[in-house]
């Protein structure tokens, strides 16, 4: 399980998240919703070790506090974020840049069996494990930043906005993905633009404003409230 509680995010006076707390369980997917800025980047970035959070945070996976730790450190404690804008390294094939996730320790042992299940996840990978990434449409970039992540054998997986630009079939893939991912076990903390899809496959989701969760509770009863509707669902049903 992960834990946050206490997590505050600055740049210098901007306070971008200020004393977030969520959890996220095994086999679980929970969605953030917010208005661009609302802090939701910044908050995994703090999470994976890529932002300093302010004094008193505490971060842990299986009680493990991953607060102090450097981003490869977190890796290896099975904590795994596709950032925004992918992140993959357009130059290097498929194969080259599912072999760099497997590269962290705890991975290595069952990098075949991990690539297997990629693979399985994202058969059209399989037909383009020798094509350069760069070459590739947005929708399978993103399948390879999000198998790259999956090398890694993590526990928990942190997605921001995996399905910015894609076409509507591939986001729906995509989404499809995730259930699967989540039926191997894997935790997934989801930050998606697309309200509507992610409350759809999520378990639970926090709202968050101005850098400060707002609101909170399953999946379903975010996506029934009148006043969530009207914020990220296009208005009241």
């Amino acid at each position: 399980m992960l834990e946050v509680k206490g997590l505050s995010v600055q740049y210098g006076k901007h306070r971008a998240v200020d004393d977030a707390a969520l959890s996220v369980a095994t086999s679980e997917i929970v969605v953030i919703l917010g208005a661009n800025g609302a802090g939701k980047s910044s908050l995994l970035k703090a999470v994976a070790g890529l932002q300093p959070p302010g004094t008193g945070a505490r971060v842990a996976l299986d009680d493990r506090e991953l607060v102090g730790l450097q981003p490869h450190q977190i890796v290896e404690a099975g904590l795994a974020l596709v950032p925004e804008g992918r992140g993959i390294f357009g130059e290097l094939t498929v194969r080259e840049n599912l072999l760099l996730g497997a590269f962290a320790r705890r991975a290595r042992a069952d990098e075949a069996n991990n690539r297997h299940r990629v693979l399985a996840l994202f058969p059209r990978l399989a037909e383009r494990l020798d094509q350069t990434a760069r070459t590739m449409s947005g929708g399978e970039q993103q399948m390879v930043a999000i198998g790259r992540a999956l090398m890694s054998a993590p526990k928990m997986l942190l997605l921001d906005e995996p399905s910015l630009g894609l076409s509507p079939l591939l986001s729906s893939e995509l989404f499809r993905a995730l259930g699967r991912i989540r039926q191997d076990g894997i935790g997934v903390l989801l930050v998606e633009q697309n309200a509507r899809k992610s409350l759809a496959i999520a378990d639970r989701g926090y709202l968050i404003e101005n850098g400060r969760i707002v609101g909170a509770g399953r999946a379903a009863e975010l996506a029934s409230d009148p006043a969530v509707q009207r914020a990220y669902l296009g208005g009241a049903r």
